[in-house]
């Protein structure tokens, strides 16, 4: 199984996915989302889980810093910008919800595109393929997804890419 973007070109992420966007939350999170691809999904899998993190945030906020949580994905293709409005898969609450992001769950429960703050970060859109479907709810966090998922995935599946200051 691989995972493409047309998003990511010569290895960064464009502007318009992050603070560097057009579109924006209430509250200011870039909601502009990416697009992507899942290919050679291994036989069995019923649905994907999805998580956009950015590791290097931790330089910043002391943590892995989780962009976008999708579960019960069952198609292998996601369309640019299509987090705001998607209703056949469930989102989790990203890390704008934290205290240091102050978003309420209602809000972060979408993607929230990149915003570093100190130098260039890499970014990990990590796609597994489950033999069942979650069956979480809207707002669930990186720890349930990522207990729930335990024992189900057949394959996994990274596409990397970067964006600056």
């Amino acid at each position: 199984m691989f995972v493409t973007s047309s998003a990511i070109q010569n290895g960064a992420f464009e502007d318009k996915y992050g603070k560097r966007g057009t579109q924006f939350s209430p509250n200011g999170m870039p909601t502009y989302s990416i697009p992507f691809e899942i290919h050679d999904a291994p036989q069995g899998t019923k649905s994907f889980a999805v998580v956009l993190e950015d590791k290097d945030a931790i330089t910043a906020s002391g943590f892995v810093w989780i962009h976008w949580l999708i579960a019960d994905l069952e198609r292998t293709v996601i369309q640019e910008n299509e987090s705001q409005t998607a209703t056949d898969y469930v989102q989790g609450a990203n890390t704008w919800a934290s205290k240091l992001g102050q978003f309420d769950i209602e809000e972060a429960s979408f993607y929230g595109g990149m915003a570093p703050p100190n130098c260039l970060h890499r970014y990990e859109l990590i796609v597994y393929a489950l033999d069942t479907k979650l069956n979480l709810k809207p707002g669930f966090r990186f720890n349930d997804l990522h207990f729930a998922m335990q024992g189900h995935i057949l394959d996994q599946a990274v596409v990397m890419g970067t964006y600056d200051v």
